[in-house]
């Protein structure tokens, strides 16, 4: 038999049945020193005592068993590893937790529920009144920032307006712009770009800085049209870090991890809106309607860039088509999530599975489109596909990712994607915003009860009853 210390335990065992440490001691057979050793972990509980322990009290065996200090320990890890908790807490402590203050650790884990189950009735209420109100919940850095895109409906209009002012004055080659940014950048800011130090670069860093030697790392693993995003993201922190800062700080962030990644999300907006001008790009959009392919091609970047590029496009008396961007891995995982107008992502629900973002993973690469419905009848045009974003080189992992571009259906006959496809809300696919918020009652896909409404015992489905296999 393990070691095992149960000190606390044993001393809560003694409390709840009102023994002194002499009485237990007596009562188990063993000296009251030796049970004093073993209330201060200073002996390891042994078999001889659990037995003593079962034959007096009736305590289950097993309530000392690793097993369930496993279970406790990966629900204390799932329930303390918010990163809102500004700590992350050892292993190591969450086992002293679990061993010696069981109670504690359980009272912990149902917060953490009682804490998720709060934010998902959030999430439904503010679903059901159609707004996106910011969460009355502590977001992490991360959410903050991509709220703060949202509020603005993702259009920055100083840095946008900035971008396109520099890309016209310098006449920069559209689609081919990355020897032109790397002459900017050393005639302006006297940066040398360099290409090819890979060995001089940690690990999946795409680019870095050295302000004291003026030279600009590039990873040699990427594509023209990334690098000149890198290039652009690097005059985006030259030149415009003083207007940066003050839409930071106009913000008001509730911590300087938030400022942090708001600059480098702002200086990334530049960026895209540097390589990829508005006016240009959204004649170039209009028209080809909406072609994402054709515009990569057009403007020498990726599937993702176009994408993103598309759901900024809401420029006072210049808008374009108001599409919703979202990222997604296999796992439901939203890593990106952007839009134009007023699409409501959920926050706390997961995402939908008949939503065809994910059919995407079976299909990869392939261009797929849906007609959505969502429960307030508002209907979407989504299209998704792949992307895969690797390293290089024999066996080195790839990072694979959904991409969806959506926007209302009164906008579908301007773009391509369209074609083929009956313009009709009937036939269109009935999806949510995941089965914790949705109230959709008929659905065969359903993981949770519909929100809002208890089943009796009488109506519930097999799929919801906890020990029930599929009809």
């Amino acid at each position: 038999m393990k070691k095992t210390f149960m000190g606390v335990r044993l001393k809560r065992l003694r409390e709840e049945q009102r023994l002194t440490q002499a009485a237990l001691a007596g009562k188990l057979g063993i000296s009251l020193s030796y049970l004093n050793q073993l209330e201060n972990n200073q002996r390891p509980l042994t078999l001889p005592v659990l037995l003593a322990l079962n034959s007096v009290f009736g305590l289950d065996v097993q309530s000392f068993a690793e097993d369930d200090e496993a279970r406790l320990i990966s629900d204390l890890r799932e329930a303390l590893a918010d990163p809102a908790l500004g700590e992350s807490i050892a292993t190591a402590e969450l086992r002293e937790l679990a061993l010696n203050m069981p109670a504690v650790g359980r009272a912990l884990v149902t917060l953490n529920q009682k804490y998720r189950h709060a934010a998902e009735q959030y999430a439904a209420i503010s679903a059901r009144l159609g707004e996106d109100r910011q969460a009355i919940l502590p977001s992490t850095p991360f959410e903050e920032v991509r709220d703060f895109f949202y509020l603005q409906h993702n259009y920055i209009a100083e840095l946008d307006e900035a971008a396109e002012t520099i890309a016209d004055r310098m006449a920069f080659p559209v689609g081919a712009m990355t020897p032109a940014l790397a002459s900017y950048l050393e005639s302006r800011h006297g940066v040398k770009v360099l290409t090819d130090a890979a060995d001089a670069l940690a690990p999946g860093t795409q680019r870095q800085f050295d302000r004291d030697a003026r030279t600009l790392r590039l990873s040699p693993s990427l594509q023209p049209g990334q690098q000149a995003f890198q290039l652009a993201t690097q005059i985006a922190m030259l030149e415009l870090d003083e207007a940066i800062r003050a839409i930071v700080a106009k913000a008001k962030f509730s911590s300087e991890e938030s400022r942090s990644l708001a600059r480098i999300g702002l200086a990334n907006y530049f960026a895209g809106a540097l390589i990829l001008p508005y006016s240009i790009f959204l004649a170039e959009a209009e028209r080809r309607r909406y072609d994402i392919e054709l515009l990569g091609h057009r403007f020498g970047v990726g599937f993702e860039t176009i994408c993103h590029r598309l759901s900024t496009l809401q420029r006072h008396n210049a808008r374009g088509v108001p599409f919703f961007f979202i990222r997604v891995d296999r796992a439901g995982n939203i890593s990106k999530r952007q839009s134009a107008t007023d699409f409501h992502f959920s926050r706390a629900g997961g995402t939908c599975p008949l939503w065809n973002v994910y059919e995407a993973f079976a299909q990869p690469e392939k261009i797929l489109t849906q007609l959505a419905r969502m429960p307030d009848e508002r209907t979407y045009l989504w299209i998704a596909r792949t992307v895969s974003h690797g390293r290089g080189g024999y066996g080195a992992p790839a990072k694979t990712f959904a991409i969806a571009l959506g926007c209302d259906i009164s906008y579908a006959e301007r773009v391509v994607y369209s074609q083929g496809i009956r313009i009709d809300t009937t036939l269109a696919t009935p999806i949510g915003m995941g089965c914790k918020v949705c109230e959709r009652s008929g659905c065969p896909q359903r993981a949770f009860p519909p929100a809002g409404r208890a089943l009796n015992i009488d109506e519930t489905r097999s799929h919801f009853a906890p020990y029930a296999t599929s009809p």
